[in-house]
């Protein structure tokens, strides 16, 4: 049509969503009651993900029996838990995880010093040993992830100390 001059009429069925609202303007918009992790929108006391695009889809599940009903769960509980996305799940490095992968490379660099074989750590007894009596001991891998994962950075930290002092 446009190739003979004459144009259609404008579209009267445009879509009514917010192109440019983000998921932390709705949180502004709506206070406490909505949180914000990693680009989605969470109803903070019934912990689901809502369409932040939307404003109607935000205002009905307000208005919704479930949320009034999760409120008043959520309310009475002290605890406050707000739900993640799972990549910041996994980019919080937690104390525990430090604290497990300093046993580990501590644990191999006695090895490493004491000559003894990462393959002792396979052993029933020594595996019992270490759960028992070492904090984390547990955590432990096999000797062939302890050959995989932990001795080249051992072998990188004794190669970067060694070279400091030859200086």
């Amino acid at each position: 049509m446009e190739r003979f001059g004459v144009k259609s009429a404008p579209s009267r069925n445009r879509s009514k969503t917010a192109l440019y609202v983000t998921p932390q303007d709705r949180v502004t918009e709506f206070g406490s009651e909505l949180h914000e992790d990693g680009g989605k929108l969470f109803c903070t006391s019934c912990n689901v993900v809502l369409n932040h695009v939307r404003k109607s889809a935000i205002n009905d599940h307000l208005k919704s029996k479930t949320h009034t009903k999760r409120k008043a769960e959520f309310e009475e509980q002290n605890v406050r838990k707000k739900q993640r996305t799972l990549t910041a799940s996994l980019q919080c490095n937690s104390t525990a995880q430090t604290e497990k992968n300093s046993v580990i490379q501590d644990f191999v660099k006695m090895c490493l010093e004491a000559n003894i074989p990462l393959e002792k750590a396979d052993h029933p007894s020594v595996r019992a040993f270490l759960s028992r009596y070492v904090k984390n001991g547990g955590s432990i891998p096999k000797s062939d992830q302890l050959r995989k994962a932990y001795l080249p950075d051992g072998y990188d930290n004794e190669n970067q100390l060694i070279n400091t002092e030859d200086r």
